[in-house]
């Protein structure tokens, strides 16, 4: 039996005028925010499913249902450690994580490093251990019209204990 576990994540979240954009636990400067219980980091979340589904957590519903009053505004920072913090009492190990961002607007290029880099340090494992990228959609969709953002995510996880 092999000791790697792989797993995929996905979310997506409505764009609105009057909340902050955060995104991979980096505030991003822009007109409007994303419509969610918690901070909404739509990134963060796909990342949290992916290596959920690898550890077989379940997803993030069944770990922080919207449901909960102790997650309403709760920054996905916080959720991440709680998933980093399950992963290592079941034994397992981020070997690498690569997700991507489907959003017409802003330009995520400048702070990608930094989303990376912010989500690494939450989880205690190297920065070179994470790829984030972004893509619009060409103006298809509702990501492509600017309704909203998407998120997909692939964890590798090897269980070391």
């Amino acid at each position: 039996m092999t000791n790697l576990r792989i797993g995929c994540g996905y979310d997506v979240h409505r764009l609105v005028p009057g909340r902050k954009l955060v995104l991979g636990g980096v505030d991003i400067p822009w007109e409007k925010g994303l419509l969610g219980h918690s901070d909404a980091d739509v990134l963060t979340h796909a990342v949290m499913d992916a290596l959920a589904g690898a550890s077989r957590l379940g997803d993030i519903g069944k770990l922080f249902p919207d449901t909960d009053p102790a997650c309403k505004g709760i920054s996905s920072m916080k959720l991440l450690a709680e998933v980093g913090r399950l992963l290592e009492g079941k034994g397992f190990a981020v070997v690498n994580i690569d997700a991507i961002l489907l959003a017409q607007a802003p330009k995520i290029a400048p702070y990608k490093e930094r989303m990376g880099e912010t989500m690494a340090a939450v989880l205690g494992i190297s920065p070179e251990q994470i790829q984030i990228k972004a893509t619009t959609e060409e103006g298809l969709g509702f990501t492509g019209d600017g309704s909203g953002m998407a998120a997909h995510a692939v964890a590798l996880l090897e269980k070391i204990s």
